[in-house]
C-alpha cells in the first residue's frame, strides 16, 4: 500500500476552485481570539486584483473584526479519504455599494438577506491550496463493499 500524500495546488487551480464555490468559512480575530464563521461569497477578479466579496450585518462579528483575516473553502470525500482545500489570507476592507457598478460586481447574494448591509472584501496577499490523495490499496475492491 502506498501512503496518502499531499499535493500543493497551483494558483490557477486554487482560483478555479474559488470560482465554482459559493460558500466557505471566514476566520477573524475578535477580542484576541480567532472566530471562524460560515459565509457565502463571490469571487471578483480583474486583471490587476482578486477579491473575495461578502455582505454581513452592520456591527456584527465580521465587521467588528480586525483587518487581518483568512478565508477557506474545501471539498471532502470521506469514503475515499481524499479532499482539497484553498486558503486565502489577506485584509478586510469595507466597500461602498453605491459606488459605480459595485452592486453588480461585488454582491455575494447572501442566503440570509436581512440586515446584510455591510459590504466587505477580503483582499488576499496569498492564495494557496492542497489536495490530499488517498493511499493506494493493493486490492481493486474495497473491503467495505462486502460488508
Amino acid at each position: 500500500m502506498l501512503e496518502a500524500w499531499l499535493e500543493e495546488l497551483p494558483a490557477d487551480e486554487c482560483l478555479r476552485l474559488l470560482r465554482f464555490s459559493i460558500a466557505g468559512r471566514i476566520a477573524v480575530v475578535i477580542d484576541d481570539f480567532p472566530v471562524v464563521l460560515p459565509i457565502n461569497f463571490r469571487l471578483v477578479e480583474t486583471e490587476d486584483a482578486t477579491w473575495i466579496a461578502v455582505r454581513t450585518t452592520p456591527g456584527g462579528v465580521i465587521e467588528r473584526a480586525s483587518v487581518r483575516a483568512a478565508f477557506e473553502i474545501d471539498g471532502i470525500d470521506p469514503g475515499s479519504r481524499q479532499g482539497w482545500s484553498v486558503l486565502a489570507r489577506g485584509t478586510l476592507h469595507h466597500i461602498d455599494p453605491d459606488t459605480a457598478d459595485v452592486r453588480e460586481r461585488f454582491d455575494s447574494e447572501p442566503w440570509l438577506l436581512a440586515d446584510r448591509d455591510a459590504w466587505m472584501v477580503l483582499e488576499p496577499f496569498s492564495i494557496t491550496g492542497r489536495r490530499l490523495h488517498p493511499a493506494e490499496v493493493e486490492w481493486v475492491f474495497h473491503a467495505r463493499a462486502y460488508l
